[in-house]
């Protein structure tokens, strides 16, 4: 009989690496000596001499810290981080692509042309001054980044004399990774330094970059957290050497029937595995912003969850893994109601544990989906659908502030958003 290592069925190695988590502990804590301790004993010396002997070996050979950032560099990058997750403040992710945009104008029956999308994006920026107290921040599509509002400013200024912060998706787009069950890495590192420093003239601070890994039997399989890690490593390094505040997003989607055990589970060992990279590509981490996804089950899970237990979850799982050096988390809504994703950012606040990080929002269709029901494409409907866009901007700046009170009376905003494989 051959051991589990040294079987050929990869789908059976992966199952082992990716869905079983062993207890490490008994219910007491118990402390184990794999080598005698009595007096007399050469076998706890040796291997303490060893070890030393080891330390000190890797201390003389370990590559010298050659700066990556000036000091004038890491204080910009961090009063920028700053700014957008100031106290009740978070993100409009309005990063949307063109046939990510098709997605939501088709079912409002509203052609996807590019005046559509000016007019649609102008409604959202323009809405008045209530939202500059709770939006620090707006992602930006390319396109965006250099439309205009109909009095023939660019956008871009218009959200900077706002005091808010501009933001741009830089990533590409997922691709396969050959040899996993349908996993995927984010491309769009060529040229990556070239884009970032041209966008950084045309007015943007901060950058977006989203990887997406599952949850299955057998994913996230090893290749696809590490290679996920690395490549968000690699952005953000990019990113902070042309003066732009990296986002850096490993989204774990919410398909599934896992429970919230499993999600936590996974959501550590990725963001363990994402901060070890930032580590090793010596990104500033006080010039960074996390998005990641709540702890949430699966969307085909059976048990619900209430948003105590998704909030104690989701801030563990941060605790152990998220240095209190990163500025600020901004959680994506990951396919939530409005309403579901308010009430869990507040809970998330109100969780009674530390929490060394800002804790707010970068909401997409959780901050627009009530607004693009009321905009319809029509011109009468801009104030109604702004107005739909400004409460629901007011209801996550409260959240994030752990100050939010649901009615219960959501409505439309009650609505699930989920897309299966939700891609941007």
């Amino acid at each position: 009989s051959h051991s589990l290592c040294d079987c050929h069925d990869e789908a059976l190695f992966g199952f082992w690496m990716t869905r079983t988590q062993w207890p490490v502990l008994p219910n007491k804590y118990c402390y184990f000596y794999p080598f005698s301790q009595e007096a007399g004993s050469t076998s706890f010396a040796h291997s303490h001499s060893f070890h030393h002997t080891s330390l000190q070996h890797t201390g003389s050979t370990m590559t010298h810290q050659y700066p990556a950032l000036t000091p004038e560099q890491k204080k910009e990058l961090q009063d920028i981080a700053l700014r957008i997750v100031a106290p009740g403040k978070g993100i409009l992710a309005a990063d949307e692509s063109t046939g990510s945009m098709a997605k939501r104008f088709n079912p409002i029956g509203v052609e996807n042309t590019e005046e559509n999308r000016r007019r649609y994006r102008q409604l959202l920026f323009t809405a008045d001054q209530r939202i500059d107290s709770c939006i620090g921040g707006v992602i930006f599509f390319h396109e965006t980044l250099y439309q205009k509002s109909d009095d023939g400013t660019t956008f871009a200024k218009l959200i900077k004399d706002r005091g808010m912060v501009v933001g741009i998706k830089v990533d590409k787009g997922v691709v396969p990774l050959a040899g996993t069950n349908g996993e995927t890495t984010t491309q769009g590192l060529d040229g990556l330094s070239e884009r970032c420093a041209q966008y950084k003239k045309d007015g943007a601070d901060f950058a977006k970059w989203r990887c997406v890994l599952k949850i299955s039997e057998t994913t996230p399989s090893e290749l696809a957290i590490f290679e996920n890690a690395n490549v968000l490593a690699r952005y953000a390094s990019i990113c902070q050497q042309n003066g732009i505040v990296p986002i850096v997003e490993p989204e774990i989607l919410p398909d599934g029937d896992h429970d919230l055990k499993r999600c936590q589970y996974v959501s550590e060992k990725v963001l363990a595995a994402v901060y070890k990279a930032l580590s090793d590509h010596h990104v500033y981490l006080e010039g960074t912003l996390l998005k990641p996804n709540m702890v949430t089950a699966g969307h085909s899970c059976p048990n619900k969850y209430s948003s105590e237990e998704i909030a104690m979850a989701t801030v563990t799982a941060l605790r152990r893994t998220v240095p209190p050096a990163v500025t600020g988390v901004t959680f994506l809504s990951g396919g939530q109601s409005e309403e579901e994703a308010s009430v869990n950012l507040n809970a998330i606040n109100t969780c009674p544990l530390a929490k060394p990080w800002a804790l707010t929002f970068s909401y997409g269709r959780a901050l627009q989906a009530s607004a693009l029901n009321a905009w319809r494409g029509e011109l009468s409907n801009e104030k109604a659908a702004t107005e739909e866009f400004i409460t629901r901007a007011e209801a996550n700046g409260k959240a994030a502030l752990g100050k939010y009170e649901s009615s219960g009376t959501c409505g439309a905003a009650g609505k699930s958003l989920y897309v299966a494989n939700h891609a941007y």
